[in-house]
């Protein structure tokens, strides 16, 4: 199989799709990578590095697109790129598809592509395996970003995430009980913060209660309880996920309305539409915005600011996905393991995801009877 590592086009997007490491076991399976010249560039991997791990490099974006056929990508296609794309391909990144536009689905349902999302990829216990360390990033930069925007010279309330003798710390809010919100929790308190962690599932509360020693306040989620809690958090970090489907507002703006002057929201859901009604993606230089008096920081793909411990996290966890699709041929592959199946977004063109289908208003067909 000829693999494809195109230079990514999103402004701000520094990571890569596959590390020199993640090449050279390719390579040494008998398959072709092209990678186009400087593509880890921004991730501090250099041409020389992929020319010594085997890859061709490749001075065309194009030739990328036209002679692979899989490619390996980070985030999103660009309008740019689906132009680019041959009839056939299979596209492997974090797609994102529930929020992506009518018009770019039905061109690669036209090009009969196939779309495998790392964000939907489970593993045999349903855990999400490519995404979690993207999860657990975000969560660790979501407590540093807050400290940051909490100071006074960028807006904030003039707070301390952590404590000082006779001074009460910090209260920081956290929407959801995954692996995002989880490894926030962690941070919060080893900061010294006040924890709050909102979940509507009592079973994931339990267990990081657990996990935190009972450190963390662990509460089960309510309209009433947002509204609370909403209003005496110096920080609130949004970390709602629906795997594969836009995520839904739980702070409302009138929520918003009632939170401290100079407090900061961290959607971290922002990814898969936001779970705060004021927020909208964000860039990172230009990361805050603010509404009622609340600083917003809704940078998608956050992880793209630490590009190569972020890109060396995906190759490690995607890279037992690429070897299979590439040695067994992706039928084979998904009859396999249900796990990679479960990340089809769109297979030969016939939508399969249902939450994406869903979202876009396209009919979806279960992949098992494509594959018949």
């Amino acid at each position: 199989m000829i693999i494809g590592v195109p230079r990514e086009v999103h402004r701000h997007e520094n990571r890569v799709g596959l590390t020199p490491l993640a090449v050279t076991r390719l390579v040494q399976r008998g398959q072709t990578v092209l990678v186009e010249k400087e593509a880890g560039l921004e991730a501090h991997f250099s041409d020389r590095d992929y020319d010594k791990a085997g890859a061709q490099i490749v001075y065309d974006t194009e030739e990328v697109y036209k002679r692979a056929d899989m490619v390996c990508r980070v985030s999103v296609l660009s309008p740019q790129e689906l132009d680019l794309l041959k009839p056939g391909i299979i596209v492997c990144g974090f797609l994102h598809m529930a929020v992506a536009t009518r018009e770019a689905a039905a061109r690669l349902m036209n090009l009969k592509a196939t779309l495998i999302g790392y964000e939907i990829i489970r593993d045999k216990n349903g855990d999400l395996p490519v995404l979690v360390p993207f999860s657990e990033m975000a969560g660790q930069m979501a407590v540093h970003i807050a400290a940051h925007y909490l100071q006074n010279e960028v807006g904030g309330r003039g707070v301390l995430i952590g404590n000082v003798a006779g001074v009460p710390p910090a209260t920081i809010l956290i929407l959801g009980a995954g692996t995002v919100g989880s490894t926030a929790a962690r941070y919060g308190l080893a900061s010294g913060a006040h924890v709050i962690v909102l979940d509507a599932d009592l079973s994931k509360l339990r267990n990081l209660n657990r996990d935190l020693g009972g450190h963390a306040v662990t509460i089960k989620a309510g309209l009433d309880r947002l509204e609370k809690y909403t209003s005496i958090a110096d920080v609130v970090i949004g970390a709602v996920l629906i795997p594969g489907a836009r995520s839904p507002f739980v702070v409302t703006e009138e929520m918003v309305k009632g939170m401290k002057n100079g407090s900061v929201i961290i959607d971290v859901s922002i990814d898969q539409g936001g779970c705060v009604e004021t927020s909208r993606p964000t860039t990172p230089d230009r990361p805050v915005f603010v509404v009622h008096d609340v600083l917003h920081y809704c940078v998608p793909n956050m992880t793209a600011n630490i590009a190569r411990t972020a890109s060396r996290a995906l190759a490690n966890s995607a890279i037992p996905y690429i070897l299979d699709l590439s040695e067994k041929g992706i039928d084979a592959a998904l009859r396999e393991d249900p796990g990679l199946a479960a990340g089809v977004y769109m297979y030969q063109g016939q939508m399969v995801n249902k939450g994406a289908g869903s979202t876009l208003g396209i009919a979806t067909v279960p992949l098992e009877e494509l594959m018949k």
